[in-house]
């Protein structure tokens, strides 16, 4: 296969998926009441409340329960673009704050590194915000990477388990399917973006996830071959 540009998931594929929801989720929860209720005026929060309002249908809802919601929502890991828009605003300052350290694998950021100097086209599609992408990736603990990746997707622009998400982001980097190879931990995901004509590749880190029938199985990036 010629690849050109490679498509990467972050939870459990780049970055573990304990950082996730051992270090960022609970930070998020512990920061978002207070977080609300001081820039609740701000233009950012106003849409996001907005938002939240209009997804449980109550165009009135207290601050409170906008709070309670968007705990809850937490909790359920819940993929609604709202939330992980908050999230990334959150997270901005814990990041800047050197609270914590955004997690890569040491292969991911090898790998990573050596196609950016041969030329590929490196993206990512998460259902994290694209501003907590770009944290993630800008305040690594191995510094800033975000001059690897030449653009970043998040669920604006659809689901990761839907094909017209695929066709979406291979239109929007002007890239033929066939020379892009997407990698992930979700049988799902890699199911969606085969069936709009991308190569994949199933990082199974831990263990293999069930119902796979299509995808290369690798457990780290070093098992990757695109030449």
């Amino acid at each position: 296969m010629k690849i050109q540009a490679i498509l990467t998931d972050i939870e459990g594929t780049t970055s573990s998926i304990d950082f996730v929801h051992q270090v960022l989720f609970p930070y998020s929860a512990k920061a978002l009441p207070e977080y609300i209720k001081k820039y609740y005026q701000e233009p950012e929060i106003t849409t996001i409340i907005a938002e939240v309002r209009q997804e449980i249908a109550q165009p009135n809802a207290s601050l409170d329960q906008i709070i309670n919601t968007l705990l809850d929502w937490i909790k359920a890991d819940k993929k609604f673009t709202s939330l992980k828009t908050l999230q990334g605003f959150i997270w901005e300052y814990g990041f800047k704050n050197h609270d914590f350290q955004g997690h890569l694998y040491e292969d991911a950021y090898r790998n990573l590194q050596q196609w950016f100097n041969q030329g590929i086209k490196l993206y990512v599609f998460s259902s994290g915000s694209e501003k907590a992408q770009k944290l993630l990736f800008g305040h690594s603990q191995y510094g800033d990477l975000t001059y690897l990746f030449q653009g970043y997707f998040d669920t604006r622009i659809g689901n990761k388990k839907q094909l017209n998400a695929y066709q979406s982001i291979a239109a929007a980097i002007e890239t033929n399917p066939q020379n892009i190879l997407f990698l992930s931990d979700v049988v799902a995901e890699l199911d969606a973006a085969k069936d709009a004509g991308y190569n994949t590749m199933l990082l199974a880190r831990k263990k293999l996830p069930e119902g796979n029938q299509h995808h290369s199985v690798v457990t780290s990036f070093d098992e990757i071959t695109i030449f």
